[in-house]
């Protein structure tokens, strides 16, 4: 099927939207740090049954050591890295310039594509990817009363920025890489198994690193009483559930999906749509007011998305 990368790509970015919803959400209520934990490992019981249901194992069965490997370091580079980066730049430079930031995600993706797999893009696609991320920045920097850029940002919080996007970017190729160590190592008699399941097993793997990876650092941080409490949290809980089964368990199973039948960056371009779609459910729940910038940052996006399919 033509363009099933860039379709589910766009699907990705539906789910993110409703997981960024609820990120917030349990965010606010129970901590960064602790919504984090959480997720991945409420992803890793989610999974598991899954698999046990789909192929009669609660494990990613057949994984080789390669496939833990790659898999395991984009968890490291992905989960661990860029979303401490992420999360720690909202503080210091606040949201809306820290998802800004995140644009750089789709030129990492492309150039980690090109270096590690061999991945180009034609100048068409480029300039797809350029009009969307525009379309995309226009919409984060029309929110809030304030709509110029300070020049005095903190250096760190660039340089958290910077890391946030760069990890998602590679993070989103060393898992295409895992995958396809992972497919290769699966038996052909399992081969039609485990086709459709691959992408959900191998988030499973990032998901057992993450959270493991995430445990350490609020451990070292001194954080897990915090832990505990937000456990008993009911509504925290309830926020953190809804966000496990549009990030972790469906969203990036779904993103690992979309990098099997597309281009990365391509595929990073059209799930950084997430900032655009979420003006619907802000204006319908929030009762935010639209403005008129960031309705042509939605015209521009769609703009972009339409030259990736029409080009």
């Amino acid at each position: 099927m033509n363009h099933l990368g860039e379709i589910i790509s766009l699907i990705v970015a539906v789910s993110w939207t409703f997981s960024a919803w609820f990120a917030d959400k349990a965010s606010r209520r129970i901590g960064s740090m602790e919504t984090n934990v959480i997720r991945l490992v409420l992803a890793t019981v989610f999974l598991s049954l899954l698999l046990w249901v789909t192929i009669g194992s609660p494990y990613p069965v057949h994984a080789d050591g390669k496939a833990w490997l790659w898999l395991g370091l984009s968890a490291l580079v992905g989960y661990v890295f860029g979303d401490y980066c992420l999360f720690n730049s909202y503080l210091v430079i606040g949201p809306r310039l820290g998802q800004l930031m995140m644009t750089i995600a789709p030129p990492m993706a492309a150039i980690a594509g090109w270096i590690m797999l061999g991945e180009s893009m034609s100048w068409k696609s480029i300039v797809a990817m350029l009009v969307t991320l525009c379309g995309i920045g226009m919409s984060i920097m029309s929110r809030g009363e304030k709509h110029h850029i300070k020049l005095d940002i903190p250096f760190k919080g660039i340089l958290l920025g910077i890391g946030a996007g760069t990890g998602q970017g590679v993070g989103l190729v060393l898992s295409k890489i895992g995958m396809e160590h992972y497919g290769a190592a699966v038996p052909a008699g399992a081969a039609g198994a485990m086709e459709a399941m691959l992408p959900f097993a191998s988030t499973l793997i990032r998901a057992i690193v993450g959270a493991i990876g995430f445990i350490i650092l609020l451990g070292l941080g001194k954080g897990l009483g915090s832990l505990k409490a937000a456990v008993k949290d009911p509504k925290g809980m309830k926020y953190a559930t809804l966000l496990t089964i549009f990030g972790p368990a469906l969203g990036v199973s779904l993103s690992l999906m979309a990098v099997r039948y597309a281009n990365a960056g391509i595929a990073s371009t059209l799930m950084a749509l997430t900032p655009v779609l979420i003006i619907a459910p802000d204006v319908l729940v929030n009762k935010h007011k639209i403005k008129i910038k960031e309705i042509l940052g939605v015209l521009v996006s769609v703009a972009g998305v339409a030259m990736f399919f029409l080009l």
